[in-house]
């Protein structure tokens, strides 16, 4: 079992920042391929970005060159540093933990899940 629990959400004007982290708990957690994904209301469930155990990154097309995901082993965190940020990026934003071998980029991947938070971004 694996435990995630999400923090740093809130309410930001347009062209602002965030940063959220995850703090993951439990048996082997640091072994993971870690993501975010985001849903916002009426919508599916989408990829945002993933990190594995080695560093590696991967983005979705609409985050790229402005959200940096980014992990400590030694503290079992997870960071997604969001900047200009747009209104379309309001949602809850989740941290899920996959198995190393997924490929990570659907939320079927992923084994484990935070309860989310809410990124609220004004125009």
């Amino acid at each position: 079992q694996v435990q995630l629990v999400e923090s740093g959400g809130g309410l930001v004007q347009d062209g602002g920042s965030l940063r959220l982290s995850c703090a993951a708990s439990g048996r082997s957690s640091s072994s993971y391929r870690m993501g975010w994904f985001r849903q916002a209301p009426g919508k599916e469930r989408e990829f945002v970005a993933r990190v594995d155990r080695s560093g590696g990154t991967y983005y979705a097309d609409s985050v790229k060159g402005r959200f940096t995901i980014s992990r400590d082993n030694a503290k079992n965190t997870v960071i997604l540093q969001m900047s200009r940020l747009k209104p379309e990026d309001t949602a809850v934003y989740f941290c899920a933990a996959a198995p190393a071998f997924a490929l990570g980029v659907s939320p079927r991947d992923y084994s484990y899940w935070g309860q989310g938070t809410q990124v609220t971004v004004s125009s």
